[in-house]
């Protein structure tokens, strides 16, 4: 090989071995579908594994007007089985609804909540709501109690733009008071 063609050679190679590396980054192994990295909170609490939990806000720049609605965003696993039965968000939203009812939790497998619709619907928002906030979620759970969750919220934008909106608000129902005093809490780590 001539001089040339060996810096070719090594110009090629350092190029794609960095894009090769990166081929298994956001893929699920399974299914290698591609899924974006998440800033959102991780946490185990009571044997329930909570991932890459957000709120879906709106378009940069922008605010989701009081009243209105936002999508949650995560995964779940138990390891023992459980399943979420409720969720509220104290302070801001009126309401949290599980768009297909309760959500079974079956030992050690993931259930993905992750979109690009949204499962999990915050209605009646107290405050209007824009990317960078906070929100406070607290998911009951049958056999975990209430988990406390502080998630992000994070803009419509990058990659969060094919996520669709919440769907139309359901009639509200009255969450029946969990049996635990307190929830356990879940905060993001910084």
């Amino acid at each position: 090989m001539t001089c040339w063609n060996r810096r070719l050679l090594l110009g090629a190679i350092a190029v794609l071995v960095p894009v090769l590396a990166g081929c298994e980054a956001g893929a699920d192994a399974p299914t290698l579908a591609f899924h974006p990295a998440s800033s959102g909170t991780s946490c185990t609490v009571n044997g329930v594994t909570i991932d890459d939990a957000f709120v879906l806000g709106p378009a940069l720049n922008s605010a989701v007007p009081a009243g209105g609605q936002a999508g949650v965003f995560l995964s779940l696993a138990s390891l023992n089985g459980d399943q979420l039965v409720s969720a509220t968000a104290p302070g801001a939203a009126s309401s949290v609804q599980l768009a297909a009812g309760p959500v079974n939790l079956s030992p050690d497998s993931p259930v993905n909540l992750s979109g690009p619709i949204p499962q999990i619907v915050l209605t009646g928002l107290t405050k209007a709501l824009s990317g960078g906030q906070m929100i406070n979620l607290v998911l009951d759970f049958a056999h975990a109690g209430a988990v406390s969750v502080e998630m992000p919220v994070e803009p419509a934008a990058f990659d969060y733009t094919t996520y669709g909106p919440p769907p139309a608000p359901l009639p509200a129902l009255t969450p029946t008071p969990s049996a635990t005093p307190s929830a356990s809490a879940c905060v993001a780590q910084p």
